[in-house]
């Protein structure tokens, strides 16, 4: 029988991969199936343990991106993320967060995933492999050079990914790629690539596991990283906070009580007064300014809560 032009690509493939280290078998974990359930388990939490040293080691690499996403959303471009299956997933819940913790305008921090909305919760079979269709998917949304493009693939051979960072890179945009595995394929158009190695999984090849946690953490760290350099935060406090439910709410009297060390009748009044800005109320309260003085301070510092508190008021 002659091979097909299919089986020559899917044999091409197999050799791939057998490069790619998340796609090593674990001898840690080959007995896995004989294991009582509290030994699955125990063996599973063995190997996630070793994922966050594996992200350390990227701290100088992640600063990078954090520094270039930071500017191009201070000089009114995004940050996007990229990706297919569990990693283009991870880049959508990290995006979705940005407007509820840090009151990021819509459109300012983006996920975009292979094969489109449907493909958050069902497989889109052969998205990951359309090239072309990562490069139309940005150009979709206006990507342009004051952008940040992060690429995300466990892999690292994902051509949907490639796609969209060649003609990102093409553009002048800032691109960064994060994968698991050494020299991948969409590193080659990454300004920054960051790499950390978690190993084998413990069910071979299934890269939701240990890759996908290596991945939310450095998400984590882009994200949070990037809006305290906005701002976004006074001390370790969420001070641009949207409260929009109940909870949201809640946490909000509690940041304005721990900023300014008030109790919960001073900080609710002030929040009322402040129409539930958070950063104006702790404002108000520790410079003693109405809201409308705390908002202007607020305007000239550009939104930065600790330099405002230093200042007189206007």
């Amino acid at each position: 029988m002659q091979p097909t032009d299919s089986s020559r690509s899917i044999h091409h493939l197999a050799k791939d991969l057998e490069r790619v280290v998340s796609e090593g078998r674990n001898p840690n974990t080959v007995d896995i199936d004989t294991l009582s359930t509290e030994g699955m388990l125990a063996r599973i939490n063995h190997e996630d343990a070793k994922v966050a040293q594996s992200v350390a080691t990227e701290i100088p690499a992640i600063a990078k991106v954090v520094n270039a996403a930071a500017q191009s959303i201070a000089k009114g471009g995004r940050l996007i993320y990229i990706g297919a299956g569990t990693s283009g997933r991870l880049g959508i819940l990290d995006a979705a967060e940005c407007r509820p913790t840090f009151s990021v305008p819509d459109g300012v921090v983006i996920g975009i995933i292979a094969g489109g909305e449907r493909a958050v919760l069902h497989a889109v079979e052969g998205a990951e492999d359309n090239r072309e269709a990562g490069k139309q998917d940005v150009i979709n949304i206006t990507l342009s050079q004051h952008d940040t493009l992060v690429g995300l693939s466990a892999s690292g051979r994902t051509p949907y990914v490639s796609g969209a960072l060649a003609y990102a890179q093409s553009i002048g945009a800032a691109t960064a790629a994060i994968a698991c595995s050494p020299n991948s394929a969409i590193f080659e158009h990454a300004d920054i690539a960051i790499c950390p190695v978690v190993g084998p999984e413990a069910l071979t090849g299934s890269t939701r596991m240990k890759s996908g946690t290596a991945q939310k953490l450095v998400l984590n760290m882009i994200s949070t990283a990037t809006m305290i350099k906005l701002g976004k935060t006074f001390e370790n406090l969420m001070v641009d906070v949207n409260a929009t439910n109940e909870k949201l709410k809640a946490r909000a009297l509690r940041i304005v009580m721990q900023a300014t060390d008030c109790d919960e009748q001073t900080a609710y009044d002030a929040l009322d007064q402040a129409n539930n800005e958070v950063k104006v109320a702790i404002l108000m309260l520790l410079t003693q300014v109405n809201a409308q003085q705390a908002r202007e301070t607020l305007a000239k510092e550009k939104g930065f809560l600790r330099n405002a508190v230093s200042q007189e008021p206007l």
